[in-house]
């Protein structure tokens, strides 16, 4: 049975949060303050399916927590609560490695919802992985991605990714030359459906860009295309291994 921990410093939420998850058949932990949280997740972190981490929390806030475990290597997955408007906020808190956010107020329903698409996704990509064998890779240009090791190179050099901009890549690189729509992506990537906010795959793009583009406003990878979504381009020309 998967195990979810509710990390939020108001105990009303805390309670209304795994009573839900309780009732969609989950374990639940919770817990009031972002240093416990943290000490809690990095001592035996594959006990735990995924985290649902509050922004706004004493001593050590969610966005620390989530850079913390992530510098660590601890590839929970987790998604971020905030109360908070600013674009700053998601922005940050994607790029420190959370796989998604909710806004409160919140519908729990909608929460639970979030939760079975993130872990769908992890279990559909542990699937893959073990189904590939032990050589399989895929490029383009210098992008190289070997699935086996989970890793991704540029010209040689490791990169370091977020499971969530792993998971990005492998999609384009496995529809290269396609127009990808942003609803697409958010459902076979993110496991969403069109009704949720699109800006979380602008903002994955953006990261992503940033680490495999020499240029990434002139991207010569990730291209958009205006008014329906990305496309990724193979400079090389060369298929996939």
């Amino acid at each position: 049975m998967p195990t979810v921990l509710v990390v939020d410093d108001e105990e009303s939420i805390r309670t209304l949060v795994a009573y839900n998850f309780q009732k969609s058949g989950y374990e639940v932990e919770t817990v009031g303050d972002g240093k416990s949280a943290y000490e809690l997740i990095r001592q035996n972190p594959q006990r735990l399916s995924l985290v649902i981490l509050d922004l706004m929390l004493p001593g050590m806030d969610g966005l620390e927590v989530c850079r913390r475990l992530r510098q660590e290597k601890v590839e929970v997955p987790i998604i971020l609560l905030t109360a908070r408007d600013e674009e700053v906020d998601l922005v940050v808190g994607l790029e420190m490695g959370a796989d998604d956010y909710v806004k409160k107020p919140f519908s729990p329903r909608e929460l639970v919802a979030r939760a079975r698409a993130v872990l769908r996704r992890m279990d559909n990509t542990e699937e893959d992985i073990e189904e590939a064998s032990s050589s399989r890779t895929l490029k383009a240009g210098d992008v190289l991605v070997d699935l086996s090791k989970h890793e991704v190179s540029l010209a040689g050099a490791l990169i370091d990714l977020t499971p969530k901009e792993f998971d990005l890549l492998q999609y384009f690189l496995e529809n290269k030359e396609h127009v990808l729509s942003r609803d697409q992506l958010l459902d076979r990537v993110w496991g969403y459906n069109s009704t949720t906010d699109t800006r979380i795959v602008d903002v994955h793009v953006s990261h992503l860009r940033d680490k495999i583009e020499k240029d990434p406003k002139n991207p010569l990878y990730i291209r958009t295309v205006r008014g329906v979504g990305y496309k990724f381009t193979d400079p090389s020309g060369r298929s996939s291994g």
